[in-house]
């Protein structure tokens, strides 16, 4: 009967590692179709997102169902409810890359300056190098991999802000429609980071049984200028 148990616990960690690899392809995706101009590619993007929301509610009432039926307690509890969070986590990034595969639709034959292209292209490699390491995270356990997410998503909080001076420099005959359906999905890709670092912190309780915030650990870390001078199932 507990074998069972065990056995629940590690298909339901499979299912929202299952969800995360769709994420995971289905970010790609939408970034592809927005660089590249592919509606084609960006249709296929939105109507795979209702694999994901159902998906999570499936994890969702599977939780609940372990939970009423086995009566888990302290770690077994604490996974089960961190399977839940971060699957709507991963539900949130995948509308995240919807609407970037939307922005793509829109702006679908308008084509703008190339540099901020590259820079949306940048952006993507970004975050897709934090969710692998966010779901090699969950896979294996690995509590300094899930502490390193912050630091893995500085640099796209960068070039979201070099986003911004280039767009500053478009000319008043450039599409500000365009334009705009550029910001918002530079602002989506800086969402799925966010939200990956958010899955981290939740790594962290689970692994450690304590909750401390990212930004306490960040305040804690030796700045670099005072340097130079779930579960284990």
């Amino acid at each position: 009967m507990r074998e069972n148990f065990r056995q629940e616990l590690r298909d339901l960690k499979a299912e929202v590692l299952l969800i995360g690899r769709l994420v995971v392809d289905q970010t790609a995706d939408g970034v592809k179709a927005l660089v590249e101009g592919d509606l084609d590619l960006a249709e296929r993007v939105i109507a795979a997102d209702d694999d994901i929301d159902r998906r999570t509610l499936a994890v969702e009432e599977h939780s609940l169902e372990v939970i009423a039926t086995q009566f888990p307690v302290a770690r077994d509890l604490r996974l089960l409810h961190s399977l839940t969070y971060i699957s709507m986590h991963l539900e949130r990034m995948g509308d995240l890359a919807l609407n970037t595969a939307k922005a793509a639709r829109r702006t679908a034959g308008r084509r703008g300056p190339q540099t901020l292209y590259d820079l949306i292209q940048a952006q993507g490699n970004l975050v897709h190098r934090v969710l692998e390491a966010t779901l090699e995270a969950l896979e294996k356990n690995d509590l300094e991999l899930a502490r390193k997410l912050p630091e893995l998503d500085e640099p796209i909080d960068h070039l979201f802000k070099q986003f911004f001076r280039e767009l500053a420099r478009l000319q008043a005959e450039d599409d500000i429609e365009w334009a705009s359906q550029m910001v918002l999905a530079a602002r989506y890709l800086e969402r799925i980071a966010d939200n990956a670092v958010d899955i981290g912190e939740r790594l962290q309780y689970l692994l450690t049984g304590t909750f401390e915030p990212i930004e306490h650990q960040q305040e804690a870390k030796p700045s670099s200028d005072a340097n130079s001078g779930a579960g284990g199932q």
